[in-house]
């Protein structure tokens, strides 16, 4: 059988992975509105030390060795023809092409924030909005956090870290945050939000203004919709999980009632043949732990298992919250199990182009 030709639509964190394990065995061209990985992950650091989150999570395309086969093309998806396989994409200069494929993997993600936006961008472009961000927080003497995630978390945490002279306050719903972890995580993590001076308010949820979109940070006052007095600070984080799936370019058929991608128990799309899903954009579970739990790896076996015959592998959610929440923290790196219990890793500054680069990536070139 032929090599197959698959085109990976999204190269964030999960979509990266998976063209990497795919292109040993396929003929891969994936999808980027970024012109390299520009990871959602560990927003607290990416607001109060870019250079090292950049390190990390900004990273080229042509650095992984194994994306070398890869031909990346740098463009925002528009549409899907499902009878002649055809995935429909605008380039940088606004042409209109289009990427044939025997197999297509869906993995382009959510927009969440100011952080996680599909818009097509240039190097000088996201370089420019993550530098903008930061100083945005630099410059402001109070800053509120508003969510009970991962993000809302790492991000108080960081800013009161980085800021120590800053007023910063932490609004979560809930009578905690991290509520889709175990509560261990947050027994843990109160503990270091108290001792940066972090104001902790629960039971405080936001009024979203009308017509706000959540694109970029804001400042003033806050309502609150639980009958609380307003506050104000001279920047406020809306972290609050409000996340939009970037699927409008498929088939309304091939999506659940709130836009999320259906995928079967071996994320194949149901009805769209050749077609899977993965990451934050599939609908495998409230969690859509596929972004979270390696399931790049999976995906690549059932691709290459529904082509030769052989056993595809069921996908098993996790039922909690895992990983990295608030980011290195003096060069410790703290991962949180399911349940609950820190596993540091010292000396992450050495031991990350081990772990990550060489482990998980394959490899990756040092910039230039």
């Amino acid at each position: 059988m032929s090599r197959p030709r698959v085109v990976v639509a999204g190269l964030g964190d999960t979509g990266l992975l998976t063209a990497i394990h795919l292109a040993a065995h396929a003929e891969v061209v994936g999808i980027s509105s970024k012109p390299g990985l520009v990871s959602g992950q560990e927003l607290g650091l990416r607001l109060s030390r870019p250079q090292l989150w950049a390190r990390d999570h900004w990273v080229s395309f042509d650095r992984y060795h194994r994306l070398d086969p890869v031909r990346t093309v740098h463009g925002t998806v528009t549409g899907l023809d499902l009878e002649a396989r055809r995935v429909h994409l605008t380039g940088p200069d606004g042409t209109a092409g289009s990427e044939p494929y025997d197999v297509l993997v869906i993995a382009t993600g959510v927009t969440n924030g100011f952080w996680r936006r599909p818009e097509l961008e240039t190097r000088e472009q996201v370089a420019a909005g993550i530098s903008r961000d930061h100083q945005r927080l630099a410059d402001a003497d109070s800053v509120i956090v508003l969510g009970g995630g991962a993000a809302a978390v790492s991000s108080a945490l960081n800013v009161a870290t980085t800021w120590p002279d800053k007023r910063v306050d932490l609004y979560f719903p809930g009578e905690r945050a991290l509520p889709r972890h175990h509560g261990r995580v947050w027994s843990t993590l109160v503990k270091r939000l108290e001792r940066r001076g972090v104001g902790l308010h629960p039971g405080h949820r936001a009024v979203v203004p009308a017509g706000f979109g959540f694109e970029e940070i804001t400042g003033g006052k806050v309502e609150w919709s639980t009958g609380q007095a307003a506050s104000s600070a001279d920047a406020v984080l809306w972290t609050i999980g409000r996340v939009t799936p970037n699927t409008s370019w498929l088939p309304a058929e091939l999506l659940d009632e709130n836009g999320f991608v259906v995928v079967d128990d071996y994320l194949r799309v149901p009805g769209a043949a050749g077609v899977y899903a993965i990451g934050d954009a599939a609908a495998t579970d409230p969690l859509r732990t596929s972004a979270r739990s390696r399931a790049d790896g999976l995906l690549a076996h059932n691709v290459r298992a529904d082509r030769t015959g052989g056993a595809p592998k069921r996908f098993r959610p996790a039922t909690r919250r895992w990983g990295s929440v608030v980011g290195v923290q003096r060069n410790i790196l703290d991962i949180f199990t399911p349940g609950g219990r820190a596993i540091p890793i010292p000396a992450w500054s050495l031991l990350q182009p081990v772990i990550v680069w060489r482990g998980i990536y394959g490899g990756v070139r040092r910039p230039d």
